[in-house]
């Protein structure tokens, strides 16, 4: 009898305890009464990207430039850092964090206007509502939906080069929001809507009026392939312009140790770069267009030993045409490339492959012309 009163007091004392709300920390929520510091950390990351890099076509240097016994420049093999990225990422409670990124590598040639890369407040309500603010990348396609970190081929493709340079994506300076629509055992359908200057990054303001406005849906299926469709309009000083595109990344494990993965992305878009350059009397701006796609299959065997966890073998195909209507000249490139990856989650991968870049019409003397560059590229996450 004794027994089974001290069993019931011990149940009812235990009952209050269960029902508190308590994090994996151990800390009894409904006992704060100041979330000052409550979860308050800080981390630190970094990438080190290094390359030897050689021109396999004569008379084209390390830059895809055409040169002649006149031109100043004739470099066609040589060691470089392409990133040298330190990230910074402060948290100062459940709700508010703060993000820095910094690309040193930069500093070899003019850094103006490019060292700082993400500088960024982020504020989480929960999983359905995310706000940023600062400079970051918006969400407009695969390549910024991933992290900047992750890069498993020679480099980001060139029609995000060409949409950055309009300011349609890479990174620019505003305001986003972002977060899950749907609920738990539901399709995961996820949103991302911002608004942002479009002129680029470390500005010191905007250089005009207008805003870029964007913004993504994208749908997971079955747990192995996302699909997004992105939209956005705005302006980078000249009023008008605008751009769309759709994406889909996928993978399928094909036995024990093989696993296929793939991704492709089409874009379609306003030069606004391209259209700044022209000189009285302009193109309507309705005809500087561009427009691109690109196949990335990559094939992956895992290893699994202790130091050489996996190999790749990929092969990007990309189509761009940065002026089809005006003025036409396609660009075409494959990269075949092979990484060994000696860490996961690709904390230490060696690379190496050809950059086979084609275009229609050659313009010598520039950078539009056809060539081949080999490269060997070590990356190192921490």
């Amino acid at each position: 009898m004794k027994f089974s009163l001290i069993l019931l007091s011990l149940f009812l004392f235990c009952i209050p305890i269960f029902a508190q709300q308590t994090d994996i920390a151990g800390v009894d929520k409904d006992t704060i009464t100041n979330y000052s510091a409550y979860k308050r950390s800080i981390g630190f990351s970094g990438l080190l990207q290094t390359r030897f890099v050689n021109s396999l076509t004569s008379d084209v240097d390390v830059n895809g430039k055409n040169f002649n016994e006149n031109s100043d420049s004739k470099i066609t093999n040589t060691f470089l850092l392409k990133r040298v990225r330190f990230m910074v990422k402060g948290t100062v409670n459940d709700h508010f964090s703060a993000n820095l990124m910094f690309n040193f590598a930069e500093f070899s040639s003019n850094p103006t206007n490019k060292v700082l890369e993400n500088a960024y407040v982020k504020y989480t309500l929960n999983k359905h509502l995310n706000v940023q603010a600062g400079q970051f990348r918006p969400f407009f396609g695969i390549e910024d939906a991933m992290p900047v970190d992750v890069i498993r081929t020679l480099d980001y493709s060139n029609q995000y080069y060409a949409f950055g340079a309009s300011g349609w994506q890479s990174f620019q300076v505003g305001l986003s929001i972002f977060g899950d629509i749907t609920g738990e055992g539901q399709l995961p359908v996820r949103y991302y809507a911002g608004v942002y200057n479009g002129n680029n990054r470390n500005q010191p303001v905007d250089n005009d009026n207008q805003k870029n406005v964007y913004g993504r849906l994208e749908a997971t299926i079955g747990k192995t392939m996302i699909v997004g469709i992105n939209g956005a309009f705005g302006s980078q000083g000249n009023g008008g312009g605008d751009a769309w595109g759709a994406d889909v990344i996928g993978k399928a494990k094909i036995s024990t140790n093989w696993q296929f993965l793939f991704g492709t992305e089409y874009k379609n878009g306003t030069n606004l770069a391209l259209y700044n350059t022209y000189t009285v009397p302009r193109p309507p701006l309705s005809q500087v267009r561009m427009q691109g796609i690109y196949v990335f299959p990559i094939m992956r065997y895992s290893f699994n030993m202790p130091r050489v966890r996996a190999i790749e073998f990929s092969s990007r195909y990309e189509y761009l045409n940065e002026n089809y209507k005006f003025d036409s000249n396609p660009h075409q490139t494959i990269i075949p490339n092979v990484s060994l990856v000696f860490a996961d989650d690709f904390y230490a991968v060696v690379q190496m492959g050809v950059s086979i870049d084609m275009y229609k019409n050659d313009i010598p003397l520039t950078t539009t012309y056809s060539h081949n560059l080999g490269y060997l590229q070590l990356q190192v996450r921490f």
